[in-house]
């Protein structure tokens, strides 16, 4: 059985082992809900740590293996591919060519003359 499946299992377990016992002692449900979440949680937390710990490297390894690709979705990557190159291609012939203004100082929109330093 899988780690994560006994651990759901025993959780629940506890849970409702708790919640008929509490339901039994206390007269409000709420409460008595309340209280088995809680007993649950501490019982798993103390008692349960490999096993959890088991759950949480499956989980992470899981997550760190890449998802294998259908033929759709590389048939949908190679066709973005061409269109971006098609795109790219269409934008570089479409451009202008910049003129070198490494020379050139910007426009000074200052009048010119005596007014100028005054």
């Amino acid at each position: 059985m899988k780690p994560w499946v006994k651990y759901t299992v025993l959780r629940l377990g506890i849970f409702l082992v708790a919640l008929v016992l509490f339901v039994l002692l206390l007269p409000n449900p709420y409460l008595a809900t309340l209280l088995a979440a809680v007993v649950a949680f501490c019982v798993s937390y103390i008692f349960f740590a490999g096993l959890r710990r088991e759950v949480a490297l499956e989980l992470a390894d899981r997550r760190s293996r890449p998802e294998p690709l259908d033929r759709d979705t590389l048939a949908e990557d190679d066709d973005l591919a061409e269109q971006d190159a098609r795109l790219a291609e269409a934008e570089a012939d479409a451009a202008p060519a910049a003129p070198d203004d490494a020379g050139s100082r910007p426009a000074d929109d200052r009048p010119e003359g005596p007014a100028r330093g005054a």
